[in-house]
């Protein structure tokens, strides 16, 4: 984004790892920047969380994944607005925040107030900084490595660099309207990548229920949710144009592939599978290369895949084998395209865990062509689909950078690497950066109450 200069001068932290800090910088003990807040008996107040992304903020009691039983809230630590509470636990990947606002947080957090000449939201990018996390790491105490704990005795230990209020300040404010735009360009990328992938869906499903020749004849298929189909194209039900196979197994041979759900990717089909051995204890299905896998259980999330080897996999995908009117690979797009998962998605039962039922699935009536025009069909939904994923990798490659970029320059700005003093810096709304703070939260990891990470989508 901008190329920036070092500052005139430096001297020896006499620290590791920081090295050398600006001439005109402080160099301070945690314990002469904050005083620990221990209040409790605030039980009114909101529940506060840490993100490992965003930092504290309020806990959404309503939308939980996770219901959490409360214990008794006169015991949590009162947090003011504007304090830095950390999780004893996690501050080492990065658990720490500026209260939003005056909430409470749980005994396993400890809570800093700022003396005069602090800015907390200076402090909050530098604590979350590589260099910075290795030292709390370093200051953490306990008898098992990830279950260490930094004690506000040890935290007041530690050494921290200090400039000025005013240049904590113009920091702050530098990395906030940078952090701005950056999130402004991540939130665009994701944007064109869902239109990219909807047009890779679009792709498939112009190809696999009209067919390539924008000059053909239609004739009406018969059924409502198909429309109407090249006049030389045959409809039958899925039930007749594969196998549903269930031949069960207690073990794996040597050589063969174990598949759950979670190693499908939602709407690809890309197979990722573990490094370490999977070893499990109940009955699985067994496949052979070629067959198509369909997710039954939460069929909106289209986990569809063919697999090239043999294998067993979890009983909740159906194992379907092709009989020759249509090829494998042409059931598999079908049966990944949207309409055909929304329509089987409509007819799953259970609230919490939605599946589908072969009964519904295999009569199911489908519309397919000749094998020579499948075949064409799935050398052209491949081209495309090539050319998409493409600009989708290469989007997901710009946001990675863009994070690289904003991950190193917080480093260097707030450790006094590169000078930001003279740039002017535009004000970023309270409201915008609230936004842009959700904007980042795609996979985020929240802390919970004991110290341990919820992750919500």
């Amino acid at each position: 984004m901008m190329k920036l200069a070092a500052y005139p001068e430096y001297k020896d932290s006499g620290q590791p790892f920081l090295g050398n800090i600006p001439a005109h910088w402080n160099l301070f003990r945690n314990g002469r920047l904050f005083s620990q807040r221990n209040e409790t008996g605030f039980g009114e107040l909101p529940i506060l969380e840490v993100s490992l992304k965003t930092g504290v903020r309020v806990r959404d009691m309503e939308n939980l994944k996770r219901k959490q039983v409360m214990a008794d809230r006169e015991k949590y630590k009162r947090a003011a607005q504007g304090d830095i509470a950390y999780n004893m636990m996690r501050m080492w990947q990065g658990a720490v925040g500026v209260a939003p606002m005056d909430g409470l947080v749980s005994p396993a957090y400890v809570v800093v107030r700022p003396f005069p000449e602090v800015d907390c939201r200076y402090f909050s990018y530098l604590f979350r900084t590589a260099s910075y996390m290795n030292e709390v790491d370093a200051f953490s105490r306990g008898i098992v490595k990830d279950r260490n704990r930094l004690y506000w005795q040890d935290f007041k230990r530690m050494t921290s660099p200090v400039p000025s209020i005013e240049e904590q300040r113009h920091i702050t404010r530098f990395l906030d309207a940078v952090g701005s735009k950056a999130q402004r360009f991540i939130r665009n990328k994701r944007r064109l990548i869902e239109l990219l992938k909807e047009q890779k869906q679009n792709v498939i499903n112009q190809a696999v229920t009209r067919g390539l020749d924008p000059k053909v004849k239609f004739k009406p298929s018969g059924v409502e949710w198909i429309g109407d189909i090249p006049e030389h194209w045959e409809v039958r039900r899925l039930k007749f144009l594969c196998h549903n196979l269930n031949e069960q197994t207690s073990e794996k041979q040597p050589g063969e592939t174990y598949i759950a759900l979670e190693h499908v990717e939602s709407w690809t089909g890309r197979i990722s599978l573990p490094d370490d051995e999977i070893t499990f204890d109940s009955q699985v299905k067994r496949f052979q290369p070629g067959d198509v896998l369909f997710g039954k259980l939460r069929p909106y999330l289209a986990k569809v895949t063919r697999s090239q080897t043999a294998g067993v996999c979890v009983g909740e995908f159906l194992v379907l084998r092709a009989t020759g009117n249509v090829s494998a690979d042409f059931l598999e797009q079908k049966l990944r395209s949207k309409r055909v998962i929304d329509l089987i998605n409509s007819s799953t039962f259970g609230a919490k865990m939605p599946r589908a039922d072969w009964t519904f699935i295999g009569n199911l009536k489908f519309a397919y062509p000749p094998a020579g025009e499948q075949q064409k069909i799935l050398e052209h939904i491949q081209k495309k689909s090539a050319e998409i994923d493409q600009a989708i990798n290469r989007a997901q490659r710009e946001i990675e950078l863009m994070r690289e970029y904003c991950t190193r320059l917080i480093s260097d700005v707030v450790t006094g690497q590169v000078d930001v003093r003279g740039i002017e810096v535009p004000e970023v709304a309270e409201d915008e950066l609230l936004a842009l703070e959700e904007d980042t939260a795609e996979s985020d990891d929240v802390i919970d109450d004991e110290g341990d990470m919820d992750e919500t989508d």
